[in-house]
């Protein structure tokens, strides 16, 4: 009998040994990035002219909304013009938040959401887009404190009828501005990184002046490409200046309008170090989009990104639940007739080799029932199946 015991004893201990010398080879998959933007239009909602304590505890609400349906990362506008919702140094504070550009900011919005994302292990990406000044083209509503201000009357800046006010992407005075601002945030805030959206390449028209005046050889085409990578590396360079922050951007969907309309290259984003460490292109396709319909597109951006170093995430459209989607021709109807479109684009996602994660646009409708319909709920509903 007391053979045995020590038989049992000496089996129980080999196989622990073994455990435990096999456990370091388990690896660990890394944690699904589940992104939701905040628009300067949910910013404008919850915090404009609202009194300290009713801002906080909307913020609050935000990020308690977001890890309720198990969301990691807040992709928060923090520049949606050539303003900011923090105190800057370089920026007037922004009409999101306050009456007039250039008014006190009641605290630091930026601040506010860090701490309390952070304390609820919820990433922080401060958005940016970096060339828009304004939506309208009413000059009076720019701050003598702007230092867009001084732009104005040169081919710094180009005023687009019924588009509002651009900074110029060729102005090498612009791409100094949009860095700083870049470095600022960085060197200040307890960010997780810098996102840019889709918007590049405002006009046809806008960086005319500056191609003359360059002597360059290179065809106007080519030298828009150029202009466009020279910023996206020069924000690279100064995000990684800051331990554990990354830089991503946020293209269309289309490879092809990217080029075509927005110079953006993002083939050698996708594939060269330097440029970027995330990619989230908006897929805001159905399955039936006649024209690009979501399988085609994720696979094409699967097969972009060459680097291992780069992340590819999809942003997805849940502002499109229970909408007819008129570019999607013959499957115009799907967004309507279908309540589980989301739920089926993420797990189909999440067989393809590059996919590191998605992100949904935008915030408010997934708790605002003023802008959701019955399918928004049920398509909400399909997701939380599937993220719990």
């Amino acid at each position: 009998m007391k053979y045995r015991y020590w038989i049992l004893i000496f089996g129980i201990a080999l196989f622990l040994c073994f455990q435990m010398k096999e456990e370091p080879n388990v690896k660990k998959q890394p944690e699904e990035k589940r992104g939701i933007f905040f628009s300067y239009i949910e910013v404008k909602r919850y915090l404009y002219l609202k009194d300290v304590n009713e801002s906080k505890e909307n913020i609050q609400n935000v990020i308690h909304t977001m890890k309720k349906y198990h969301f990691n990362m807040l992709i928060l506008q923090v520049r949606p013009f050539a303003d900011a919702i923090y105190p800057s140094k370089i920026f007037p504070s922004s009409t999101t938040v306050v009456q007039n550009q250039g008014d006190v900011l009641p605290y630091d919005f930026l601040s506010y959401f860090i701490k309390i994302a952070h304390q609820n292990n919820i990433e922080v990406h401060a958005w940016i887009n970096p060339y828009r000044v304004q939506s309208s083209t009413d000059l009076s509503k720019i701050s003598m404190a702007n230092p867009v201000y001084s732009f104005l009357g040169t081919s710094h800046v180009e005023i687009i009828p019924d588009k509002g006010i651009y900074l110029n992407p060729a102005s090498l005075e612009v791409q100094n501005l949009i860095a700083q601002g870049v470095e600022e945030l960085v060197q200040n805030y307890d960010i997780d990184g810098i996102h840019f959206d889709d918007y590049f390449y405002p006009s046809k028209t806008i960086d005319l002046v500056s191609y003359e005046e360059s002597g360059t050889d290179e065809s106007l085409y080519n030298y828009r490409i150029n202009q466009v990578n020279q910023l996206i590396q020069r924000v690279y360079k100064i995000v990684h200046q800051k331990k554990n922050c990354v830089f991503g951007i946020s293209p269309q969907g289309n490879i092809e309008n990217n080029y075509e309309s927005q110079y953006a290259d993002v083939r050698t984003w996708a594939a060269k170090k330097g440029y970027v460490d995330y990619l989230m292109p908006q897929v805001y396709y159905g399955f039936y989009n006649e024209t690009k319909p979501y399988y085609d597109v994720v696979q094409e951006w699967n097969n972009l990104v060459k680097k291992k170093e780069v992340q590819l995430y999809f942003t997805l459209a849940l502002y499109k639940t229970g909408l007819v989607d008129s570019y999607a021709k013959s499957g115009a109807n799907e967004w309507i007739e279908e309540s589980n479109i989301l739920e089926k684009e993420i797990i189909i996602a999440r067989n393809l080799k590059r996919y590191k994660g998605f992100s949904l646009y935008r915030y408010d409708y997934l708790v605002n029932p003023e802008i959701q319909v019955e399918n928004t709920l049920k398509e909400i509903k399909n997701l939380q199946e599937i993220l719990n």
